[in-house]
């Protein structure tokens, strides 16, 4: 009897199965919002995307989240406005920008050339302030998405207010998303008893996914003078120092909701943005490591891609697979 290998019923050898060379997918959906990779841009650190074009390629970013929107331009907080921290640093800028209008005339043009998502942060001092903005921005071609800020710690008015309290957070958002057909994503502040709860109240409300952390308030002091090194006191700390908080933030309203997560905090390196996405991140935002590396969303896409190709995993997959 022959040895030979088996033959197919024609007759014929059967080749070996060849292995797929094809790159794991570093898709993702964020309720309705389609990014070809996790990596966004934390706004209030890039700009509006235009000003960090020379450094790296926009296009190969999953998007890219503007600087807070308001109805009319703010000037911002006076300085100094930020200083470095071990592991970090503290700004209270104070959500400067050129208002909605500007943006939409003189910004979004030459954003609308760039192959990525652009998703719009928006804020007010008002429930009637963010439908203004959202209303303008619906009609404006080019933005993907919305991003509600209730979180900013270095506002008088507006933003964290809203942000500390469920019921108030949920009014924002469900005003926001009656004005708009685009996808919402809320940030959350983790200057909150309950960040479970809070997510929760805002899915509930209508948001579509969930960003957090923003930055957590914190204080310098010079010695010699004895005075803050911030002029307004207090500012936003950011950076390396906050990712552990963050992560385990993440990771508890991953638990919590059904909707998309989005991680943010003291992401320097793809490593950072992992840790984010096993806790059950979606997607992630790169803020303060673009202060020191212009080109570090784009590196972190770079390691977030060769992680899924070493375990074999997609980013759909990875997101939530922490083993306890």
């Amino acid at each position: 009897m022959s040895a030979d290998r088996p033959k197919s019923k024609k007759g014929v050898k059967r080749s070996p199965k060849k292995k797929s060379t094809k790159a794991p997918s570093m898709r993702v959906n964020l309720g309705g919002l389609k990014l070809a990779n996790p990596v966004m841009t934390a706004s209030g650190t890039f700009g509006y995307g235009l000003e960090f074009a020379p450094y790296l390629d926009l296009a190969r970013l999953g998007g890219v989240v503007v600087k807070g929107l308001s109805p009319k331009p703010r000037p911002g907080n006076p300085g100094p406005r930020i200083v470095e921290t071990p592991c970090g640093m503290l700004n209270a800028i104070g959500l400067q920008n050129v208002g909605v209008d500007a943006f939409i005339e003189e910004k979004l043009p030459k954003l609308r050339k760039v192959r990525t998502r652009v998703i719009a942060n928006i804020f007010g001092e008002s429930i009637a302030d963010y439908v203004t903005v959202t209303r303008k921005l619906n009609e404006a071609a080019g933005v993907h998405a919305i991003e509600i800020n209730i979180s900013c710690p270095n506002v008088k008015k507006g933003g964290m207010s809203f942000g500390v309290n469920p019921k108030e957070a949920a009014k924002v958002v469900r005003a926001v998303r009656k004005a708009t057909t685009l996808p919402v994503i809320t940030k959350l502040s983790p200057v909150v008893a309950d960040i479970a709860g809070m997510a929760r109240a805002v899915e509930d409300a209508g948001s579509d996914a969930i960003s957090l952390i923003n930055t957590i308030p914190g204080m310098v002091i010079d010695i010699e003078k004895r005075t803050p090194v911030i002029a307004r006191g207090i500012g936003g700390l950011s950076g390396p120092a906050i990712r552990p908080i963050a992560v385990r933030m993440v990771n508890e309203v991953y638990n919590a909701v059904s909707v998309p997560v989005v991680g943010i905090g003291g992401i320097m390196e793809a490593g950072d943005a992992i840790q984010f996405m096993i806790a059950g991140a979606s997607a992630v935002q790169v803020g303060t490591a673009s202060f020191v590396d212009p080109a570090a969303a784009e590196k972190i896409v770079d390691g977030i891609a060769e992680y899924l190709a070493r375990h074999n995993i997609t980013a759909k997959k990875l997101t939530g697979s922490l083993v306890r």
